[in-house]
């Protein structure tokens, strides 16, 4: 959508400098933009880069000069990109309609304006709210509810039962709400534990493609409001994941461990069973937390065992200078063997 200079500086609360009446419908890298494109810079060190693109109007911290540029200025010139583009890329909403090739039960229930794609199947006893795209060959199962503004991409499955929010973002391959991994061990065989619980997925939540999230097994597994989940993430029965935490790609959280408030876990990181990982607490990439371990409130740990960043950071030093140090000790036990000789 076409905005104005000044109408994005009353947007963002920016300062402008330049011409308010530049018109701008896009954004893009410096290096990509055109003329018509908005653009930003968040440290002095990418000035050049500013100075060198063609496009008419930039985001930066206050006190920065662009010469031949509109410049706006803002205290966190990356999150008011991220915000101006919520706005220049705004999409129309798609025509309401359902496809003649879905399938929905009779008792389903959807509000007038949702969007049904191709081969969608709506199991009986189903809720939809005002507004929701269901993309083509999802599958939602009996009884489960979908808030309003929601988008379902292409394939997406949700077990019965389930429970979406409004304004939830779910791609493509995502399934919600199947089996948690439990079992008993009894005369000579395992025995499957009931898994008769549900997921609770909050408003405003994303979920990347192919990401598995796992009902309850007599309880309830919830994802609160506002959390952002990557790709290839495994959340298992019972898991707790607290308001603005976000999960990076191929994460694992076993079952019933809790996560807070703004929590932030890296890629590859793998939290075992029973675990407290506490309100603002950050795992780095490939961490491992072992059973029932409490990671305390704004706590950065890494490695595995995880273990505290700058604990991490000194052994981590010493593991690297291990090859020096065993020459050094094959040196010394030689120089003490020749002494015993003599």
């Amino acid at each position: 959508m076409n905005h104005t200079a000044g109408e994005l500086a009353r947007h963002l609360g920016a300062k402008l400098t330049g011409d308010a009446h530049a018109m701008i419908s896009g954004l893009a890298s410096p290096e990509r933009a055109r003329a018509t494109d908005l653009i930003y810079i968040a440290s002095l060190k990418h000035w050049d880069r500013a100075a060198a693109s063609t496009a008419a109007c930039v985001l930066v911290l206050p006190g920065i000069a662009v010469p031949g540029k509109t410049v706006l200025e803002v205290a966190d010139p990356k999150f008011c990109f991220v915000k101006a583009a919520a706005l220049l890329l705004e999409q129309p909403a798609p025509a309401a309609s359902v496809h003649p090739t879905a399938i929905i039960a009779p008792d389903a229930r959807l509000a007038a304006d949702v969007t049904i794609g191709p081969y969608v199947v709506i199991e009986n006893g189903v809720t939809i709210g005002a507004g929701t795209s269901i993309g083509a060959f999802c599958f939602a199962g009996r009884g489960a509810a979908i808030g309003e503004c929601c988008c379902l991409h292409a394939r997406v499955t949700l077990y019965a039962g389930a429970r979406i929010g409004n304004r939830v973002e779910i791609h493509s391959g995502v399934v919600i709400g199947s089996d948690g991994f439990g079992y008993a061990f009894g005369e000579g065989r395992h025995w499957k534990f009931p898994q008769i619980g549900i997921v609770e997925i909050g408003d405003d939540v994303e979920i990347g493609a192919n990401t598995t999230i796992d009902r309850g097994s007599l309880e309830t597994t919830r994802i609160a409001n506002g959390v952002k989940i990557d790709n290839l993430v495994q959340i298992a029965h019972n898991v707790q994941v607290g308001e603005n935490s976000i999960l990076a790609a191929q994460t694992g959280v076993s079952g019933s461990s809790t996560l807070g408030k703004h929590v932030i876990v890296a890629g590859q990181v793998g939290i075992a069973d029973h675990c407290t990982v506490e309100d603002g607490a950050v795992a780095g990439a490939q961490a491992g937390i072992p059973t029932g371990k409490t990671i305390h409130r704004g706590q950065t740990v890494w490695g595995t065992p995880a273990r505290p960043l700058e604990k991490f950071k000194q052994q981590y030093a010493w593991f690297a200078r291990l090859p020096e140090l065993a020459r050094r000790i094959r040196r010394l036990e030689e120089q003490s063997t020749k002494g015993e000789r003599r």
